[in-house]
């Protein structure tokens, strides 16, 4: 594939992606007080919104029925101002107003394009722990661009049960309660409310599974027995490395969804040890050179070559799949519900569904990778990512730690 056809594919993608999240942009002007249902576009439903004010103190608040009530989940520590204009190669497939990152240590928003360089125009916000910038840092971040906040890594809106899905739209509220979506050049100002409405697919799947061989098979199970084929794997996964973050995600859970993405722990929590489901188009990127010769990657493609290289497209980039776990579900009192409303990644070792194995690397960056780590899964022959069973919102008993406050227009 020459480099004149590599650019008229992603064009392509970026043109589908656009024309796929069309009802989603006609949130702009919504009314806070608005009714799920008018949120309820494009086959998506809205399951909760959040909302962040830009300004020391600020509170940071999650609302399940609407904006009508919201419970409280934190403060802000410290505001931004500034946008980054060389943003993290992934972030140019999402268009201006929609998260485009969603991780257990950052969520990243899209305010456009920067032309020049090709990348994305984001800001950022962080959990507690980033408010000193960690040392031997090795993914984005952009410390001048992001709001700081009180949440730790892995909690909250940081997959901790509250966070959002890829694509999902934000928006800044007026003093009249009505909600505007983040236009391209958007700057963050002091005491903007920002609200992410949180929008999740109907149907929604149970399992997508992976073949984990050249040519496997990518399929999208749903509960009524259905399938869809998705796509192929073009190179399989077989070992693990030190992608930064796992270190506040659990065993087979999620650490990362974003438009080139996915990001599956596999060690325990301040541990390092993951591996990476990217898809073609990303794989194509030059820094992205070594995913093709080492095993620490599964490249996947769709199912015909003339379709986009699946960056930023749903399923598996955008849309469906966020981190979501907390290690206290097991010790709560509604912990069957709590689980059932997870996502877990599964392995087939050759005698059926199993856990994820633990298997974590020494967190020092300089430390070269052991022997055993680019083969640490090579006896994979599936691996699947279970959806939740059950929503979030219809947990028995106590979801927050606070009590809701009605809340009209400021």
């Amino acid at each position: 594939m020459n480099h004149a056809s590599k650019q008229s594919i992603v064009a392509t993608a970026t043109f589908l992606l656009v024309a796929a999240l069309s009802a989603v942009l006609v949130l702009v002007a919504v009314s806070s007080a608005a009714a799920a249902e008018e949120l309820s576009l494009g086959g998506a439903a809205e399951v909760a919104r959040l909302r962040i004010v830009n300004d020391s103190g600020g509170e940071i608040a999650v609302s399940v029925d609407g904006g009508e009530t919201w419970h409280p989940l934190g403060q802000v520590l410290r505001y931004t101002t500034r946008v980054n204009p060389n943003g993290y190669t992934a972030s140019k497939w999402v268009p201006p107003g929609l998260v485009a990152a969603t991780a257990v240590n950052a969520i990243h928003i899209n305010v456009g394009l920067n032309e020049q360089d090709d990348r994305g125009i984001i800001f950022s916000l962080l959990p507690q722990q980033f408010l000193t910038a960690p040392k031997d840092y090795r993914s984005f971040l952009s410390p001048d661009s992001s709001i700081y906040t009180g949440i730790p890594a892995g909690e909250g809106i940081f997959g901790g049960g509250e966070a959002p899905f890829v694509g999902n739209p934000v928006c800044r509220e007026e003093e009249d309660g009505t909600l505007v979506l983040l236009g391209s050049g958007y700057v963050p100002a002091r005491g903007d409310r920002l609200v992410v409405v949180v929008l999740q697919p109907r149907p929604y799947p149970v399992a997508v599974e992976f073949e984990n061989a050249e040519g496997g098979a990518i399929t999208m199970r749903f509960s009524d027995g259905s399938e869809k084929l998705l796509g192929w794997v073009i190179h399989p996964v077989g070992g693990i490395g030190r992608f930064a973050g796992s270190i506040y995600a659990a065993i087979g859970r999620v650490r990362a969804d974003h438009a080139g993405v996915v990001d599956i722990s596999t060690s325990p929590e301040r541990f390092l040890g993951a591996f990476q489901i990217i898809p073609v188009g990303h794989a194509l990127s030059p820094e992205m050179a070594l995913a093709w010769t080492r095993t620490q990657w599964m490249i996947v493609g769709p199912l015909e070559e003339p379709s986009p290289l699946w960056e930023s497209l749903r399923p598996l980039f955008s849309l469906y799949i966020r981190p979501d776990y907390l290690p206290g579900d097991l010790a709560a009192e509604n912990w069957q519900a709590r689980l059932l409303a997870r996502f877990l990644v599964e392995v087939d070792l050759g005698s059926g569904w199993q856990p994820m194995p633990a298997l974590r690397l020494s967190p020092d960056p300089s430390a070269p990778l052991p022997d055993w780590a680019d083969a640490a899964l090579a006896g994979v022959s599936r691996l699947r990512i279970l959806f939740p069973l059950c929503d979030a919102a219809t947990w028995p008993g106590q979801r927050f730690g606070a009590p809701a406050v009605e809340t009209g227009p400021s």
